[in-house]
């Protein structure tokens, strides 16, 4: 089916509004979509697209505004709502049961039954009809836990089109994916178009919504700021429309490379893959992108080096000084800072406020005589963040779960930066934050190298290692497949090294 502007709309709203404690996250939306359409809906953090689609996938009420299904108007008030009227969001984060099977999760609560037991035979003979629609080959016996977060993710949608969805909501649904597996995910949105679903796709990579949208509506401050055909999509277009200025999304930055390596790493072997060693130099001020496919070691080496996973082998120096790593506690003292993949798991706590996150990884450092801590340097260490960073936020006691993923992210930066490390590691620095957070970081790395911070970056982001590396590792199967000097960096030269290929062109 091939969508067009004059077909009826599936869904549609109209001057949708909501409020959160006096703060407006919508005001006046209106939104349309058609069968067989893949609508993007894009903005910054904090514009309030996943507000929207809450209320349109009946977690949350809006305050005012109509949702009309098929041009009659309906109340969506519950999950359930949704799911009868056939609207499905699938999160970011899966939610799957992954103790049980495919076949349990796809039919979850609404398990057949025959005599008044649960009907196994005709589940596993229905999932297999489902997983077909994704073109997923798996027995629906598999344990959730034994498949890859793509094949997990084609799990969602199976189960989405068993509950008869007509309209899929997907949230970032590549932003744990491997290229392959985000190419394999496009192929299913395709045929489910062909097949009249419509998709609402959530993404801050600007490029997927380029080669995947049919239309794109843009969210800024909660409002409406403009929506895009298929032949004006366009990466300006955008970004202008996103942030209501003209703006670059990589930011060209200046080399301020000493000729001294800061930290030599030499022959480690990493528990991920035990066989294989890994030597790599990083010098001063300079800004080394790790590059390669999911799965390919890049994180465990991050890991490695912050003390968090035990080195099987080899050594790593600091400044010609030799690291003994029992712990994260000794890398930190070295001069250290792991910001992680996974902010909310790993660098957070979203329950605690900003300062205590921003003091925690200076506990040692805050001591009053060797016990209490000192709650005025704590307090200074956050607010200096807070400035710095330009942190969105009331204070420094709010909490870090009601603010944007951008500025979580700069408050896990914050935690670091506090304690002016020498070498910043960091694993996937730009991860689900929009683009002026991106901005803001690009430019706070660039001046942490201008200042002789090391640091040792990993992103899945070709763009942000082809503008913002110095020189990239690229790393295939636990290996170092390749080095790429600035000059040699493109994206084929990359993608031939994440593939195994070692004939790279000039």
């Amino acid at each position: 089916m091939s969508p067009t502007s004059d077909s009826q709309p599936i869904l549609e709203t109209r001057g949708i509004t909501k409020r959160f404690s006096g703060v407006c996250a919508l005001a006046d939306v209106d939104f349309t979509v058609r069968p067989g359409e893949v609508h993007a809906v894009i903005g910054e953090n904090g514009a309030g697209k996943s507000t929207l689609m809450k209320i349109l996938a009946g977690v949350q009420m809006p305050d005012s505004g109509q949702i009309l299904m098929d041009g009659e108007p309906v109340v969506v008030d519950s999950v359930q709502t949704a799911l009868d009227l056939g609207i499905v969001l699938i999160h970011q984060e899966l939610n799957l049961s992954d103790n049980l099977d495919v076949g349990a999760n796809i039919f979850l609560g609404r398990e057949p039954r025959r005599f008044g037991c649960i009907d196994f035979a005709r589940i596993g003979k229905q999932a297999q009809h489902y997983l077909d629609m994704v073109a997923l080959n798996v027995d629906p016996a598999t344990v959730v836990n034994q498949l890859t977060i793509g094949r997990q993710q084609m799990v969602e949608i199976a189960k989405a089109l068993s509950v008869n969805a007509r309209i899929l909501i997907m949230d970032e649904p590549t932003s744990s994916l491997s290229r392959l597996e985000a190419e394999n995910l496009f192929n299913v949105i395709r045929q489910l178009q062909n097949q009249g679903v419509a998709i609402i796709y959530i993404s801050h990579r600007l490029g997927e919504v380029k080669e995947i949208a049919d239309c794109v509506s843009v969210l800024r401050d909660g409002e409406n700021a403009g929506s895009l055909s298929r032949d004006e999509i366009d990466h300006d277009r955008m970004v202008q429309l996103m942030v209501g200025r003209d703006i670059s999304q990589f930011y060209a930055r200046r080399e301020y490379v000493t000729e001294e390596p800061e930290l030599v790493v030499k022959d480690i072997r990493t528990a991920a893959w035990p066989n294989h060693r890994l030597s790599f130099e990083v010098r001063a001020g300079e800004m080394l992108g790790l590059a390669g496919l999911v799965g390919a070691g890049r994180s465990e080496v991050l890991r490695a080096l912050f003390g968090i996973d035990p080195l099987l082998g080899g050594e790593i120096h600091l400044r010609g000084r030799k690291l003994e790593l029992r712990g994260a506690s000794d890398a930190i003292q070295a001069g250290l800072a792991l910001v992680p993949e996974d902010r909310k798991q790993q660098g957070l706590i979203l329950e605690m406020g900003i300062r205590e996150n921003i003091g925690l990884a200076g506990l040692r450092r805050h001591r009053q005589g060797g016990v209490f801590l000192n709650r005025s340097r704590e307090r200074d260490d956050a607010n200096r963040m807070l400035r710095d960073l330009k942190i969105k936020a009331e204070s420094d006691r709010q909490l870090p779960q009601y603010l944007s993923g951008g500025n979580q992210q700069k408050v896990v930066l914050g935690k670091w930066l506090a304690l002016e490390p020498r070498v910043l590691l960091l694993d996937e620095p730009t991860r689900g934050v929009d683009v002026g957070a991106k901005q803001v970081i690009y430019r706070l790395m660039e001046e942490l190298t201008k200042r002789g911070v090391t640091i040792l970056f990993v992103s899945s982001e070709m763009e942000e290692v082809l503008s913002m590396s110095d020189r990239t590792i690229v790393m295939h199967e636990g290996r170092i497949a390749g080095e790429l000097q600035r000059h040699e960096l493109s994206e084929e030269s990359v993608m031939q090294l994440a593939t195994g290929r070692s004939n790279v062109p000039a």
